[in-house]
């Protein structure tokens, strides 16, 4: 064998041998990406995307390589094959082996340097850019990112603690309208049928929302409040139902920033599209499935939902995956909040009993906590643990210490994490300073441990006193109320007990003549 060929058979040894041993690695580990520029031409004669990736990063640790996500070609095709890769004008040698994109640079770099990578690809994107037709039979490009689907379509940090400004430079034939993150900075028809669209968008982006949206849209400004500008954009074909149907987002947009803080992104468009989800809380660029679009204006709820994420997930993102609950629980609450405060609290109640009962029944099936330290897969956490019950762990924890303290807590825990990222052991922290409680054993039981109570109650009147006997399991600890209704089903009483025993009896007395009913929770509060 020759020698220099040797030699590279054992540099490739070598670095499959990292690479397995490494699986986990990721770029979080060592680098910070700053900013991305993604320049991105499409076309229509095929399914291929053209990239040049400038992504500049600060470099954490002296390293002798860098890891990128990026998903190579595969054998059906499908996937990205990088051409070149330069820094300050140096080639640099690369390996894109699996997802993993690694660099191997020609000296140690220095730490807490800035450097500019390069980064020449193409390719036909297996996921992440949805290339598709609407149901009008029209192209589409939408980007579809979460959890980590990014790098299937251009080089990055695929994880939601690296955030980052970003740019999208998109060259498309010119028939098509081009949505992005941040603010529209150009657009400019090209010789030869093309259009280049730039958007900037100068706010830190996990990359799970960080997308561009290309088709044949209709455009409307709908208005604005203070100063964020609010549109939607719909299918040509869905011009009338669509502007019908996304009307109502400035009055949300109002809600969540009176009640939460101000909007952290520079516009608010909400976008019909093809994302495989009902809706996609891209920052600044709401994606809802496009059969949202009706006209009767019955999404309203996932519209909240959505919004709601523009605080909770998008500029206050979850650590790590098993936080995702401050993301999903978040913006399922805040939907009831919403409703609460538009429609009434028989309206929110409505929604809590039917969560409740979502949440109830998974946890039947599966004995999985809140915080999920062991999930195998990311998309298996979008269950009713992260939704239904983290939104009733929220209203749980707002009757427990109190809509004053509540609010002074979840404004100051998005005041101090809007931008960055946040645990729960972070919620925690500015729930029991803004509440001035010990929250320990309320997190450990609702998020930390799995199930729910399994009650069952028996009662009996006698010497003007009911006396509840409630039986749980489970030995949970929590608070209960009962009330009491006469025959007509006016409240009668209404006491509050702690229940932290397996069998407990409960007393409530100065009752005289009751001939009613009890009621375990009557309120909609467990």
């Amino acid at each position: 064998m020759n020698n220099k060929l040797f030699i590279t058979f054992l540099l490739i040894i070598n670095l499959f041998g990292q690479l397995l041993a490494q699986k986990k690695e990721s770029a979080v580990d060592h680098i910070d990406i700053k900013h991305y520029t993604l320049n991105i031409n499409i076309n229509d004669k095929n399914d291929i995307i053209q990239g040049k990736a400038l992504i500049t990063a600060l470099i954490k640790e002296p390293v002798s390589r860098v890891i990128f996500d990026l998903v190579g070609k595969k054998s059906s095709g499908k996937g990205m094959k990088v051409s070149k890769i330069t820094s300050s004008g140096e080639n640099i040698p690369f390996y894109l082996i699996g997802d993993k994109l690694e660099l191997l640079l020609p000296i140690t770099t220095k730490a807490m340097q800035e450097y500019t990578f390069e980064i020449d690809y193409k390719g036909i994107p297996a996921d992440g850019l949805v290339i598709s037709k609407s149901r009008n039979g029209d192209r589409t490009f939408f980007g579809d990112n979460w959890p980590n689907r990014a790098h299937q379509w251009f080089p990055c940090v695929d994880h939601p603690s690296d955030k980052a400004t970003v740019t999208f430079n998109i060259t498309a034939p010119e028939h098509y309208q081009v949505i992005a993150n941040g603010t529209q900075i150009e657009e400019t028809n090209l010789d030869g049928g093309r259009k280049f669209t730039q958007w900037v968008s100068d706010v830190e982006l996990p990359t799970k929302v960080m997308v561009i949206g290309v088709a044949q849209f209709a455009v409307k400004r709908t208005g604005s409040y203070n100063n964020i500008p609010v549109s939607s954009w719909v299918y040509t074909d869905d011009r009338d139902a669509g502007f019908i149907e996304y009307r109502k987002a400035k009055d949300i947009l109002k809600y969540f920033s009176e009640n939460v803080g101000a909007y952290p992104f520079e516009k608010l468009a909400n976008v019909q599209s093809k994302t495989r989800y009902g809706g996609m809380e891209n920052a600044s660029c709401i994606f809802y499935f496009e059969n949202s679009v009706t006209g009767d204006e019955t999404h309203e709820d996932l519209m909240a939902h959505e919004i709601a994420h523009q605080w909770f997930g998008n500029s206050v993102s979850e650590k790590d995956w098993e936080h995702i609950w401050l993301s999903e629980g978040f913006a399922t609450y805040f939907t009831d909040l919403y409703f609460e405060e538009k429609y009434g609290v028989d309206a929110m109640n409505k929604r809590l009993l039917s969560e409740r009962e979502t949440a109830i029944g998974f946890s039947r099936k599966q004995k999985s906590s809140v915080v999920d330290t062991l999930y195998k897969d990311i998309n298996s956490l979008l269950n009713p643990n992260s939704y239904q019950k983290g939104a009733w762990v929220l209203h749980m924890l707002r009757n427990k210490i109190g809509d004053k303290a509540f609010w002074k807590g979840i404004r100051a825990f998005y005041d101090k994490y809007k931008g960055g990222n946040a645990d729960t052991e972070d919620f925690k922290r500015q729930m029991e300073s803004a509440s001035g409680m010990s929250l320990r054993d309320f997190f450990d039981t609702w998020l930390y441990n799995a199930g729910h109570p399994n009650l069952d109650g028996k009662w009996i009147y006698k010497n003007n006193a009911v006396s509840v006997t409630v039986a749980n399991p489970d030995k949970m600890k929590f608070p209960l109320e009962i009330g009491l209704y006469d025959k007509n089903g006016k409240l009668v009483k209404l006491q509050s007990f702690n229940v932290y025993t397996d069998i407990q009896t409960l007393y409530i007395p100065n009752v005289p003549n009751f001939d009613g009913k009890v009621v375990l929770d009557p309120n909609v509060k467990l």
